[in-house]
């Protein structure tokens, strides 16, 4: 397993992290498996959405605050209840097939961290499980 650091700079954030993934996917030698990533924090998700516009990471995060709101009663006594239902909303993991060396993605999707009670630093856990050249399939 490989953790990656990621540093946010907004409370709400959306971080492209396609490629350091796929950086640790080709450091990792496995050509076909899969890749699992994993946020090990209740404040923050992961997830598969459009990397071509960036109107969608506009929109996306514009409407998941309209959803839920930061301030609406909650009882949470920290103050950051809406950054834990958005996470949970979200995700914490996601597992994405490799084949020849590469991550399986659509043409259009890209990986995001995405950050609910930043700026903060976070981490990553990414792991890649397969086979490699060397092992038969």
């Amino acid at each position: 397993m490989k953790t990656l650091t990621i540093k946010t700079d907004t409370h709400t954030q959306m971080k492209d992290i396609t490629r350091e993934v796929q950086q640790l996917v080709t450091e990792s030698g496995i050509r076909e498996g899969v890749c699992t990533l994993f946020v090990p924090h209740t404040t923050a998700a992961v997830t598969i959405n459009e990397n071509a516009d960036p109107d969608v990471v506009r929109d996306f995060t514009m409407e998941i605050n309209k959803i839920v709101p930061w301030e609406d009663g909650y009882r949470h006594m920290e103050g950051n209840a809406a950054a834990h239902l958005k996470a949970s909303m979200i995700g914490f993991s996601e597992t994405i097939f490799v084949e020849r060396g590469q991550l399986v993605l659509g043409t259009w999707q890209g990986i995001y961290f995405v950050e609910f009670d930043g700026p903060r630093t976070r981490k990553l856990h990414v792991r890649v499980s397969g086979t490699s050249p060397a092992m038969p399939l």
